[in-house]
This record gives structure tokens, C-alpha cells and sequence, in this order.
């Protein structure tokens, strides 16, 4: 009987030693994904960082030179404006004269249609 208690008593400690290995090495895997968790939002954090510096570059580089082409529209506007409103003043005074002179100046005809009634 005591090579059965003794039998006993060794498979409840080998079982015990079993169930310690079985929750250290959950301990372990839970250590480990969480290291690969952090690992994996660094890299993550790194590729973002990385991915927005390359994007405000090319921001930078497209809107410089939209600053660019705006500055040129502007001026180009400006520029017409200002022929426009020369023209607009060198042309006033012509244009009124042969305005009033179409208006007023009215000399009558019969129409070369019209035919008397006999």
C-alpha cells in the first residue's frame, strides 16, 4: 500500500509540475504577444510618421507651385483689368458720339417697298 500512496503521491506532484509549466508558459505567450503588440504599433507609428513626412512633402512641392500659378492668375487678371478699363477710356467718347449721332441724326425715307395706294 505504500508503493500505491507512494505511486500517488508522485503522479499528484508530476501532474503539479505539469499545470507549473502549463501556466509559465501561458505567461510566457502572454508576454510575448504583448511584446509583439508594442513591437507592432512601433512599427506601425514609424511607418505612419514616415508616410506623413513623405505627404507634406509633395504637399509642400503641389502647393508651391500653386502659390506659383495663383500669383501668375492674379497678375494675368490684374493685367486685363487694366487693358480693359484703358480701353474702356480711350474708346468712351468715339462710341458716344456715333451712339448720339445714330439716334439723333434721323433722316426720313419712304421705304423702298412702299407702294402708294391707287
Amino acid at each position: 500500500m505504500t508503493s500505491q500512496s507512494q505511486g500517488i503521491q508522485q503522479l499528484l506532484q508530476a501532474e503539479k509540475r505539469a499545470k507549473d509549466k502549463l501556466e509559465e508558459a501561458k505567461k510566457r505567450k502572454g508576454r510575448r504577444l504583448k511584446q509583439a503588440k508594442e513591437e507592432a504599433t512601433a512599427e506601425i507609428d514609424h511607418y505612419r510618421l514616415q508616410r506623413e513626412k513623405e505627404f507634406r512633402n509633395k504637399e509642400t512641392n503641389v502647393m508651391g507651385s500653386q502659390g506659383n500659378l495663383s500669383a501668375k492668375i492674379e497678375e494675368q487678371t490684374t493685367e486685363a483689368i487694366r487693358n480693359l478699363t484703358s480701353s474702356y477710356h480711350r474708346n468712351m467718347e468715339n462710341m458716344m458720339k456715333k451712339l448720339l449721332s445714330t439716334i439723333c441724326d434721323i433722316s426720313p425715307e419712304i421705304h423702298p417697298n412702299f407702294r402708294p395706294a391707287v
